[in-house]
C-alpha cells in the first residue's frame, strides 16, 4: 500500500470515526451517565469489534448476503428495530437508574456485537474494503483494519470524554433527562440518515 493510499485511508478513517453516528452518540451518552472508566469496555468493544468486522467483510462475508438477497432487507429491519430499542433505553434512563444495579453501560461483547447492527459501521466497512483493499488480499485487509483501529480508538474516546465532561452540568435531573432525550433523538436521526 503506497503512502498516498495510506494517507487517504487514514483521512477516511478519521472522518468516518469522528463524525456523529450511533456508536459516538451512545458513547457520549454512556460517558455522561456512567463516566469514562465505566464506559471503557464499551469503547474498546466498538473499536475492536469494528476491526473484526472489517476483516470479515474484507475476507468475503458479503458473499453470504449476495447468495440470499432478501438478507439485506432483513438486516436493515433488524438494525432499525434494535436502534429504536436502544434510543428508547437512552431516553428513559435517568439519575435514579444510573445509581441502580439495573442500569449498566454496554459491555465489551455487547459493543462489539453492536457493530453488526450499526448501519454506519456497515457503510464504513464496505466503503473501506472496496476503496482500500479491493483485491481482498489478507495483508491489505489487515492494514485497513489496523489503520481504522489506531484512528478509531482516540475518536470514540473523545466522544466518551465529552460525555463525562458534561456530567457536572447534567447533575440536575431535568438537564440529564433533556440530554438523554436529545441523545435518543440524535441516535434515531443518525440511523435514518445512514439508511436512506
Amino acid at each position: 500500500m503506497s503512502f498516498e493510499i495510506l494517507t487517504a485511508l487514514a483521512l477516511f478513517a478519521l472522518v468516518s470515526s469522528i463524525t456523529p453516528g450511533p456508536n459516538n452518540l451512545m458513547l457520549m451518552s454512556s460517558g455522561a451517565n456512567f463516566g469514562f472508566k465505566r464506559t471503557t469496555p464499551h469503547l474498546l468493544g466498538v473499536t475492536l469489534g469494528f476491526m473484526l468486522m472489517l476483516v470479515l467483510v474484507g475476507l468475503g462475508i458479503m458473499q453470504l448476503f449476495d447468495l440470499f438477497p432478501p438478507s439485506y432487507l432483513i438486516l436493515k429491519i433488524f438494525c432499525i428495530a434494535y436502534l429504536l430499542y436502544l434510543a428508547f433505553k437512552i431516553a428513559t434512563s435517568n439519575a435514579q437508574q444510573k445509581a441502580s444495579s439495573e442500569s449498566k453501560p454496554f459491555t465489551f461483547i455487547q459493543a462489539a456485537l453492536f457493530q453488526w447492527v450499526n448501519p454506519k459501521a456497515w457503510a464504513m466497512a464496505l466503503s473501506a474494503v472496496s476503496l482500500y483493499a479491493p483485491d481482498k488480499n489478507l495483508t491489505s485487509v489487515l492494514i485497513v483494519s489496523l489503520v481504522f483501529g489506531l484512528i478509531n480508538l482516540p475518536c470514540v474516546s473523545s466522544w466518551t470524554l465529552l460525555g463525562e465532561k458534561l456530567q457536572h452540568w447534567l447533575a440536575s435531573p431535568k438537564r440529564l433527562k433533556a440530554f438523554n432525550y436529545l441523545m435518543a433523538i440524535l441516535l434515531i436521526a443518525s440511523v435514518m440518515f445512514s439508511l436512506f
